[in-house]
């Protein structure tokens, strides 16, 4: 884009009204509305910072806000070198939090191909967070492995596991799916707890799927259990909050 405006979408008097709040959110929401009622359709591209600075008659702060916001939302995406576009807003994944299976399983069982780049791998002396999860001392070691995981080529996730070492002696085996090693190990969790946060990603992260600095995300903890009730696997996933979306399934209970 050239930083043309020839509609006058972005000009301040379709977006700016005195006393509606401060621009960077007005300027938010109409550029929002806009990607809703197709105006901006999917992977059209926004102006430069610079450009949509003097369209919009504002400071290049409020307009590294206001698209902060719509990236952080999921309807603008940033790519390195090229500029920020309006992403396609195709359904999300749903996934449920009562069944215990793996990315790649997942992602099969959707039709979509998976990959796994592999970020670090190898036995370490456990964190602090490890230790408490998996019972062990800080004496004993723990296979790691982290990896960025991909769906049909989209970074979606940040997986970091983490086992006893007895469990998984060779973690460099893990290539793609950890519950097909531990399986044919005769070590699989049967059962896991999970704990769900709301974050903002830092730099590398963010860097690591493809979004802004501070994009909204979704921290699982996981941690599963033997079916003798021994904790063999610490898993921290961050996912991309724009496409992922958990479910569970509740139940009431009846009378005592």
């Amino acid at each position: 884009m050239d930083g043309s405006d020839p509609d006058g979408l972005y000009g301040p008097a379709r977006w700016y009204r005195d006393g509606l709040g401060p621009r960077y959110r007005q300027l938010y929401r109409h550029i929002s509305s806009a990607i809703a009622d197709g105006r901006l359709e999917a992977d059209s591209q926004l102006p430069p910072e610079r450009d949509l600075a003097e369209l919009a008659d504002v400071s290049r702060v409020t307009v590294r806000k206001a698209v902060a916001q719509l990236v952080s939302d999921g309807l603008v995406e940033q790519r390195r070198g090229a500029g920020s576009f309006v992403r396609a807003q195709g359904p999300k994944l749903e996934q449920s939090l009562s069944t215990l299976t793996s990315f790649t399983e997942y992602m099969l069982a959707r039709g979509k191909s998976s990959a796994s780049q592999v970020l670090l791998r190898g036995l370490f002396a456990p964190t602090p967070d490890e230790s408490i999860a998996l019972g062990i001392s800080s004496s004993e070691r723990v296979a790691r492995i982290e990896r960025l995981r991909h769906a049909d080529g989209v970074p979606m996730a940040i997986e970091r596991s983490s086992l006893p070492e007895d469990i998984l002696p060779y973690p460099e085996r893990v290539e793609t799916s950890l519950y097909t090693v531990l399986r044919e190990n005769g070590g699989a969790p049967a059962r896991a707890i999970q704990r769900i946060t709301a974050i903002n990603l830092a730099a590398h992260e963010a860097r690591l799927l493809n979004l802004a600095e501070g994009a909204a995300a979704l921290r699982i903890d996981r941690t599963g259990y033997l079916a003798s009730g021994r904790p063999i696997e610490f898993t921290r996933g961050l996912y991309r909050s724009d496409i992922y979306d958990f479910v569970a399934e509740l139940r009431l209970d009846g009378p005592s």
